[in-house]
């Protein structure tokens, strides 16, 4: 199960890296078009491709510790109540995560069902740009319940483990 679980996080992280590609990607060819007098419109698929990025990244971003985490309590909390903080903690993401993802389905649903359309100039049916959130919500919904049982069984969580950083090795002393 952990490998299976591990494969999702890296290949929602892969999908995630793939939108930001495609930011770039529909950047270029709308400053090509500028060149060559070809009007190309980058806004909208460029959102589409933010919100891929930003909601497929949040798992792995959870379980490799990349997010942002506030820890002036829980840093200074040991033993048992740093266990309990942080059951509560991942408690609440799972709890807030899931019913996002089930507001979200239903918006996806509905969206489906009525033939919604982005109001730009692609007019692409907007439940596929919802269906992606819904995807990246419901795997960090799946990230956050993995950490919740780690942390009942008494092993570190992904969020903790210490990684390496982008300035790892630079003396920035010089």
């Amino acid at each position: 199960m952990r490998k299976c679980l591990d494969l999702l996080y890296r290949l929602s992280g892969g999908l995630a890296a793939f939108c930001l590609f495609m930011i770039a990607i529909t950047i270029v060819a709308q400053v090509i078009g500028r060149v060559i007098g070809v009007t190309i419109d980058s806004t909208e698929s460029g959102g589409f491709f933010l919100a891929g990025s930003t909601f497929l990244g949040m798992a792995y971003t959870l379980k490799t510790g990349g997010h942002v985490r506030v820890s002036l309590l829980v840093g200074r909390l040991k033993g048992r109540a740093l266990q309990l903080a942080e059951v509560w903690i991942c408690a609440f993401g799972a709890i807030g995560c899931g019913y996002l993802s089930w507001q979200t389905y239903g918006m996806t649903h509905d969206s489906w069902r009525f033939g919604d359309l982005s109001p730009g100039l692609l007019a692409v049916p907007i439940w596929i740009p919802q269906s992606v959130m819904l995807a990246g919500l419901t795997i960090l919904t799946i990230a956050f319940v993995d950490e919740l049982a780690l942390i009942l069984k008494g092993r570190v969580p992904g969020y903790a483990t210490p990684h390496d950083t982008a300035l790892e090795g630079i003396d920035l002393t010089e």
